[in-house]
């Protein structure tokens, strides 16, 4: 972990971002600091002591994946979200069960990276300005008279020799005069200065789609052909025209990969996967039983034994290395409207000792969301409508009358939670939104009776209601 987080500072966290649900956070707080806890024993103990796996109970939209997700960016831990209903059993379409974990490894390598890639980075923009300075200035070319099979035959014999083509130089078979060796140095001042940001250039780079088929297949089984196929054939490049800004971050990725040390980012990456990675299992009540006795009953308990192995801790095969699942937190959720947690098998239940049921969200919640969190939902309105340079404040009655609203759809119609909330405002400021550009300037104000008039008729009427909010 990057810091140590106490579970109050963890809370407190939380709370920039999440409204209410205290149980719920208080809970998965000390599930995290005790991660720390364990890091301080010997590792004779930290052998012994595993976490204790939380399963969020609670209606959509209260704020389940929110926690989750919330939590892993502030321990800065690799986090990956799955559904359970994406699993089914060998030879249904779906997703192979050990996908999770390869997918946390793929998540804890690129944050891995991230970080060494931070610490090599003025070396690598250096870099990547000397790149910028040949394309810019480039050398005098030199008239090709070599017969192609010749030079083919010539690039293999050096590369037997260990030396390999110089691909990315742009000064490869070109001549460099004194006139150009001062234009560079000019050049190379000016990119310093940062007057050529928005200059516009076309660079090759490396194409970077994604093969499909066999990759993928093989990728489902821990094998990494991308490696060895690379190996046999040089990386595809293709020309992107974009400003020297633009392509200085592409170059600085470029030499910033020359520049680490692959084994040992993999190493770390699996190191940080095992002993901090979070897996958020979603909508696990779906794979319950319940008391629906069908042939689809048979393939959800497949997917609970599926689960089962690699929640009570089984060694994963991916193209990093093998992971060990014994220390990983898994957070399991789910509405469990239909399906109670005894639905689910023993074995399991039993892996999620630490219960937290998530309450539903009242009309002051609803008033808070709106108007409390960094990213709350009035706040983003404001600054989306204000890019179009309109003002728009909402009164506190208005604000009140929202969240009314919100409980009463609720309330009348499938319980959505906090995301009911989206959808009306959406519907308030419709014509604000489709105006805003046109109205240059000005401002609006979100008064209780402009709420009434926009969106109090359609609330008024169920089958309206139904259909649009």
């Amino acid at each position: 972990m990057a810091e140590v987080q106490t579970p109050k500072h963890i809370v407190e966290k939380l709370d920039q971002y999440v409204i209410g649900q205290d149980d719920a956070k208080r809970a998965v707080a000390v599930a995290l600091y005790n991660r720390y806890r364990r890091m301080q024993l010997s590792p004779k103990m930290q052998e012994e002591i595993t976490p204790k796996n939380l399963l969020m109970i609670g209606p959509t939209g209260v704020g389940k994946t929110e926690i989750a997700r919330r939590l892993a960016k502030i321990v800065e831990a690799p986090f990956v979200k799955v559904e359970a209903t994406k699993f089914t059993e060998v030879g249904y379409v779906g997703r192979d069960v050990e996908s999770m974990v390869r997918d946390l490894a793929e998540t804890a390598v690129a944050m891995e990276e991230e970080k060494q890639f931070s610490k090599v980075r003025i070396r690598a923009e250096k870099e990547a300005n000397k790149r910028l300075v040949k394309i810019l200035v480039p050398a005098i070319r030199k008239e090709k008279n070599t017969n192609p099979m010749a030079e083919m035959m010539s690039m293999l014999q050096g590369m037997q020799n260990g030396k390999m083509p110089a691909g990315d130089d742009a000064d490869a078979g070109g001549e460099v005069t004194d006139d150009i060796r001062n234009k560079r140095l000019s050049v190379a001042e000016q990119l310093e200065k940062g007057l050529l940001e928005d200059h516009e250039i076309t660079v090759a780079v490396n194409d970077e789609k994604k093969g499909g088929g066999m990759g993928d297949m093989y990728g489902q089984m821990g094998i990494d052909l991308s490696d060895t196929i690379g190996a046999l054939m040089p990386k595809k490049k293709v020309e992107r025209t974009m400003t020297v800004k633009e392509a200085r971050e592409i170059f600085i990725k470029e030499e910033s990969d020359k520049l680490v040390n692959h084994a040992d980012i993999y190493h770390d990456a699996i190191q940080s996967a095992e002993n901090n990675g979070i897996i958020f299992i979603d909508e696990i009540d779906k794979i319950a039983a319940g008391n629906k006795h069908n042939s689809g009953e048979v393939s959800r308990e497949g997917v609970q034994r599926d689960i089962l192995p690699i929640v009570e801790g089984s060694q994963i095969n991916t193209k990093y290395g093998p992971i060990n699942t014994d220390h990983i937190l898994f957070i399991g959720s789910g509405a469990f409207a239909e399906a109670k947690p005894s639905d689910l098998i023993a074995e399991l239940q039993g892996r999620f000792p630490i219960r937290v049921e998530l309450k539903d969200l009242t009309e002051k919640d609803f008033v808070r969301i709106l108007t409390e969190p960094d990213n709350a939902l009035i706040k983003q309105y404001i600054a989306l409508i204000g890019a179009d340079g309109v003002k728009i404040t909402f009164t506190k009655e208005a604000v009140d009358r929202i969240a009314e609203i919100a409980t009463q759809v609720n309330h009348d119609t499938d319980n959505i939670g906090a995301r009911r909330l989206a959808t009306i405002l959406e519907k308030l400021l419709e014509d604000v939104l489709y105006e805003g550009p046109d109205m240059a300037m000005g401002s609006v104000t979100v008064t209780q009776q402009y709420v009434d008039d926009k969106i109090g008729h359609i609330a008024a009427d169920s089958n309206m209601t139904r259909y649009i909010l």
